[in-house]
């Protein structure tokens, strides 16, 4: 099982990796597969049904947008963000939908996009059904999917003999666990991310990888402006005041407090992050790093060391990135990073993992810190549940990004004051991650019926669709 950066850090919308960028991949994937079959053409209906946790809190994280909008052949990367809302009411407002955008069927709410919010399929809580009918009735064809998380998609038949990602090929330098990295980079004197040079390699050429790191940078850093930018509520029926906009002008008001008081810089960590996770909550263009719901970690400590790292440079965000996805790796091969399978310690904590072990790789940390920077990072969230008030991403989520951005700028820098040894490895830390989940009751994984989502909201909340 081969996978690329590429897959780790992919250009999306909000807010939610597994609800939003998968749902839609997954009903893109089914219409061009009725359309390379032939049979687009016999199709007058399409019912689309969502289990597990995509039922249970699809509407707050933007599902049923999402399944339209990739009905209508539109991708995650690509689709055009502003235009999205006016475009699901025109389907809505019409009641027709225009599948792969050639070919109109008659659509309705209420019969043709089903969330069941108790029903769950079989392999994973993420589940989808999609469903062509002939006007007679008759079924052309149905498939399922799952969306195990950071956007990825699988089939029925991939997730039942866990091919979470059906690339075979052969890489310059594998790896499946942390003591395989490790192995490789002293038996080659290699850092961690020269092993992912290495291995991007199979894919593309170096400079087609140097080209997509910064576009991912780039996203990121606009990412970070749009949400500092922006004013107003969030949608969805919380009523979340943004807040990077303000903590930005309070900052630039009194920029002597960095003399007085040198912490000032975690305020603006703080800040980077929350623009980041309050973009995601509107709906906006988001890389996924690894998940939506954890997006704003990897872009705050990068934007850390660019901002205020001496020397920092591109060079440095190229290795950041390409060391977050090593780690990212392991724990997409080992374990998870859906919210929905394993709680948030599989969103928030792995992005904290990730960040770490960037940071300390362009802080100068050997092969070994930077591994032990990732497992501080993972054991200090083990057990941190998915428990979204109202089924949304912004409560506990975008706080919880700040504060795991903090988190991962200490794990690194705790690393590279130590040799390189430590007690837990992050193999292990990683399978104490995913037995955690295991254990962890489902109200406690991304279904908004256990935790901060039934004892915050007394009065029930009228969400809506965001």
């Amino acid at each position: 099982m081969a996978i690329s950066i590429f897959d780790l850090f992919k250009i999306g919308i909000g807010p939610s990796s597994s609800h939003t960028v998968g749902p839609m991949k997954a009903a893109q994937q089914f219409v061009e597969q009725l359309k390379s079959d032939g049979c687009l053409s016999q199709v007058a209906r399409v019912k689309s049904e969502m289990f597990g946790s995509l039922g249970a809190t699809g509407v707050g994280h933007g599902t049923p947008k999402a399944v339209l909008l990739g009905l209508e052949g539109e991708q995650p990367e690509s689709v055009v963000v502003a235009d999205i809302s006016a475009r699901v009411a025109g389907i809505r407002e019409q009641g027709q939908i225009n599948l792969a955008a050639c070919h109109k069927v008659a659509y309705q709410d209420e019969t043709d996009l089903i969330l069941n919010r108790r029903k769950e399929l079989p392999f994973h809580s993420n589940g989808m059904q999609f469903s062509a009918y002939a006007e007679d009735g008759s079924l052309i064809e149905e498939r399922c999917f799952y969306s195990v998380g950071g956007g990825f998609v699988v089939g029925e038949d991939e997730a039942g003999n866990d091919a979470i990602i059906e690339d075979a090929r052969e890489l310059a330098l594998p790896f499946s666990t942390g003591a395989e990295l490790l192995d490789i980079c002293q038996q080659k004197n290699l850092r961690i991310s020269d092993v992912m040079w290495a291995n991007e390699e199979a894919w593309r050429p170096a400079s087609e990888t140097r080209n997509y790191l910064h576009n991912i940078w780039r996203t990121m850093q606009e990412c970070i402006d749009n949400g500092i930018a922006a004013e107003g509520i969030l949608p969805g029926g919380l009523k979340v005041s943004r807040r990077a906009g303000q903590l930005y002008h309070q900052l630039l008001q009194r920029p002597e407090a960095s003399l007085s008081d040198p912490l000032t810089v975690l305020d603006w960590v703080s800040l980077y992050a929350l623009a980041v996770n309050e973009e995601n909550a509107a709906g906006g263009r988001i890389v996924t790093a690894p998940t939506n719901g954890a997006a704003g970690i990897v872009p705050a400590v990068l934007n850390y060391y660019r901002q205020f790292v001496p020397g920092a440079n591109d060079d440095g965000v190229e290795r950041f990135l390409l060391t977050a996805a090593a780690v990212g790796i392991l724990y997409k091969k080992n374990a998870s990073i859906s919210g929905a399978e394993v709680g948030c310690q599989g969103e928030v904590g792995s992005a904290c993992s990730m960040a770490a072990a960037g940071l300390a790789e362009v802080l100068g940390a050997t092969p070994e810190q930077v591994e032990n920077a990732a497992e501080i990072a993972m054991e200090h969230n083990l057990g941190l549940t998915c428990d979204p008030i109202g089924g949304l991403v912004q409560v506990p989520c975008i706080e919880r990004n700040a504060m795991a951005s903090v988190k991962a700028i200490h794990a690194a820098r705790m690393a590279i004051r130590g040799d390189g040894s430590h007690f837990v490895s992050l193999d292990k830390v990683i399978k104490t991650m995913r037995d955690t989940g295991r254990d962890m009751q489902a109200k406690y994984k991304e279904t908004a019926r256990g935790g901060l989502a039934i004892n915050v909201v007394e009065v029930p909340v009228n969400i809506v669709e965001c």
